[in-house]
């Protein structure tokens, strides 16, 4: 047999055994004609994916069917996002049509796979193709969850599969993932999705502290093990007082969750004592889990100290996404804190498949409904969402990621609330007329402002007056995306009213100036502008907020000596740093010339600005990105800013090393803590000008009660300079710490 043959046949083999698992794994009903469907739709993606391969060089079958199996696996689903999980790819990358697919297998298949299909291009320049697929997918929470929860099963495989891809590729998937993705997972209560998305984006952007986290890890197995195995067993003895089946297990915490935390609390690893957590599942009637689950408690905190701070009664109160448990610390008999979670075999089952099995126990009456309460408030923004593009998205992964606060109204209802929420906030989760009208609140019996920001227990009740109206000041008062778009709704209504104003001044102002009132004309005036909509141009020039000088400018650039003035490049004027609501150019209509300049070798043969965000220096894991008429955006890889930006213009990542150049530098900070002593100043500034030759550029000190904190910016070269400093400094007898400041 040829090489050929041998490895056609190999490739058959293993397709036919990743179908069979697939039906193994597959736990919903599967009668006959449920296995028939299932069948035909892997018989139709194999033919219509025949002769494609991934970039790792193996059949593309291979992909939808690992897809389904994550689905019907880890999710739980069933036939309907199975056989739609095989075909997800068949319209996007092969000849077969969305009729094909109803014709054969119904509209409620299509209607996912629709929902699945990306959008290649668009012609609004305001917006990219990218930002658009995204809220496309996010709008199927309206419709139908199994669009998003099959696209978080795809975007896993494609995770797990990412080596193949190449890095500036694999920087446009990670952003995805840790900005939509993993929020999405964690919302819809499917942890484990959400921890593997985060560690393996972790993984790809950051490969070198991934690498030294996960080896840290593996060292510390064998004194985690002890650990582990000193607590069980004498908790194991304990809950069998309980008569009931019981298992306690070692959950080892992600490199991921173990990097927020050093980086949370600027601690090595060394430092950080939860590792691990010590989970007890208990098997429970769900009319005695609770019972139960407070019995182990009241039986562990028995035997060992428990920390009353670190309780969470998510079981009382679950979380929005539906988890449930009871968390706490305990110490050991070394003096050690360990976490400790507790909770039902369906709690856990619930934490593990979320939506899924939520609905499963939602049919037998056993569940709380705090999940598809999200999921009808979800709906209703989505039905009412008039912002851009970028604006929903923004919003909406604001609101997937917040933590939880419990209010009450004055009749004793508990309302769920993001944390930071405000009383305006909290008045249009009421009612939008509550909202619209609000002019403070009663909290506890206390009078507060609209801006005054909800605690946890408080009981709130909205005052409101006929007479107000919102205005646009309010913005800076709200959080959620429901209470943004009722305002900015109230707006856009009072707005209108100008709108035969504004068009009247405007045409006069353009008559004067020999241009006609054309649709290009006025998209020139909102972009020159930066003004989102018709009704805000209307009422901004009838209001005389933008008048003849200002459309002028707009219109004849030329003519107007403002404008020369601008262009003028100041000499030591900083490059200018594109804000994210400025970075709206459209994918398809950027310049071939930044085609071209994204194969660059390194950041130093074009123009360039190090982005205030996270201000890298040459030598961290850093990424670019590029815009027309703009320079490189230098972001660090692990950047909100540029995780945002590289979410929605992955197209604009560019491929390129930033060395370092001599006689050039930059921007930095560090946080000093030591002990208050006598020259310690002087310590301290010595090292840093005398034998590191760095210029000083801010000196902000703080002391009390014998304590310092120092925040110090200096202009430095490199990374590789700024940690030689670091460490000499750490070396001062008075100095007990020194770490990098995130932000300057």
């Amino acid at each position: 047999m040829s090489e050929s043959k041998k490895k056609y046949e190999q490739e058959r083999l293993e397709i036919l055994r990743q179908y069979k698992r697939l039906i193994e794994v597959w736990q919903t009903r599967k009668n006959t004609k449920d296995k028939w469907l299932v069948r035909k739709a892997f018989r139709l993606a194999a033919d219509a994916h025949i002769n494609m391969r991934r970039k790792s060089g193996e059949p593309f079958i291979l992909h939808p069917i690992s897809v389904a199996i994550v689905a019907a696996e880890e999710i739980g689903l069933g036939r309907t996002s199975i056989i739609s999980a095989l075909l997800h790819d068949s319209i996007e990358d092969t000849d077969m049509t969305l009729e094909e697919i109803e014709g054969i297998f119904g509209s409620e298949v299509a209607n996912i796979i629709n929902g699945l299909t990306k959008i290649d291009s668009i012609s609004d320049s305001s917006t990219t193709a990218q930002a658009e697929t995204i809220k496309k997918i996010l709008f199927t929470l309206s419709d139908d969850v199994r669009v998003i929860l099959i696209k978080l099963a795809d975007r896993l495989h494609n995770m797990r599969t990412l080596e193949s891809m190449p890095r500036d590729k694999q920087l446009k998937v990670v952003s995805e993932t840790q900005y939509i993705y993993a929020p999405l997972a964690y919302r819809l209560g499917l942890y484990k999705i959400k921890s593997e998305l985060e560690e393996l984006s972790f993984k790809f952007s950051q490969p070198k502290i991934y690498s030294e986290i996960i080896d840290k890890i593996a060292r510390s197995d064998k004194k985690r093990q002890q650990q582990f195995n000193n607590l069980s067993k004498p908790i194991t003895k304990e809950l069998q007082k309980l008569n009931c089946k019981f298992e306690v297990k070692l959950n080892v915490k992600t490199a991921f969750s173990i990097w927020q935390k050093m980086n949370k609390r600027k601690v090595s690893f060394k430092d950080i004592y939860n590792t691990f957590s010590v989970d007890i599942i208990l098997e429970a009637d769900p009319s005695t889990e609770k019972l139960l689950c407070w019995s182990a408690y009241s039986i562990v905190t028995g035997m060992y100290r428990s920390n009353s701070k670190r309780l969470r009664d998510w079981i009382s109160t679950p979380k929005a996404n539906g988890y449930e448990a009871i968390h706490t610390t305990i110490m050991n008999p070394a003096g050690q804190w360990i976490d400790l979670h507790i909770q039902s075999t369906r709690m856990d089952e619930i934490a593990n498949k979320g939506y899924a099995a939520y609905w499963k126990y939602k049919d037998l009456g056993k569940i709380d409904t705090s999940l598809e309460n999200w999921l009808n408030k979800t709906k209703l923004l989505l039905e009412e969402n008039t912002e851009d593009t970028f604006d929903f998205i923004h919003d909406f992964k604001r609101n997937l990621f917040s933590d939880e606060i419990f209010v009450f109204t004055p009749a004793g209802e508990m309302v769920n609330m993001p944390a930071g929420a405000t009383v305006l906030d909290f008045a249009y989760t009421i009612h939008t007329d509550i909202g619209d009208q609000c002019i403070g609140a009663n909290i506890n019996h206390r009078l507060v402002p609209l801006g005054y920001k909800i605690q946890s227990g408080d009981q709130v009740e909205i005052i409101t007056s006929k007479i107000q109206t919102p205005i646009e000041d309010w913005y800076k008062y709200v959080v959620t995306a429901r209470a943004k778009t009722r305002i900015a709704n109230a707006i856009k209504n009072t707005r209108k009213q100008f709108k035969k104003i504004g068009e009247e001044k405007l045409n006069g102002y353009l008559k004067q100036l020999n241009i006609e009132n054309t649709k290009h004309n006025i998209y020139l005036l909102l972009s020159g502008s930066k003004i989102k909509g018709h009704i805000d141009l209307y009422y901004f020039i009838a209001q005389d907020m933008i008048g003849f000088k200002e459309i002028k400018e707009i219109m004849q650039p030329h003519e107007s000596r403002l404008n020369w003035i601008k262009n003028i490049k100041l000499p030591f004027k900083k490059p200018k740093v594109v804000s994210v609501s400025e970075n709206n150019e459209e994918e398809s209509k950027t310049p071939e010339s930044i085609d071209e300049k994204k194969y660059i070798s390194d950041f130093n043969t074009l123009e360039y600005t190090v982005s205030e965000c996270c201000n890298p220096l040459p030598g961290d894991s850093v990424l670019g990105l590029i815009f027309p008429n703009e320079p490189i955006q230098i972001h660090l890889t692990d950047c909100d800013v540029g995780i945002r930006l590289m979410s929605q213009h992955g197209k604009n990542i560019v491929k390129a090393k930033w060395k370092q150049k001599a006689g050039i530098t930059f921007l930095a900070g560090i946080n000093i803590k030591a002990t208050d002593n006598i020259g310690l100043i002087q310590e301290i500034v010595t090292p840093i000008t005398e034998e590191f030759n760095i210029n000083i550029r801010s000196f902000d000190l703080k002391s009390s009660e014998g304590l310092v904190n120092m925040d110090i910016t200096l202009y430095v070269s490199s990374t590789k300079n700024f940690k030689m400093l670091m460490t000499r400094l750490k070396k001062i007898k008075s100095i007990i710490k020194v770490t990098r400041l995130d932000k300057i």
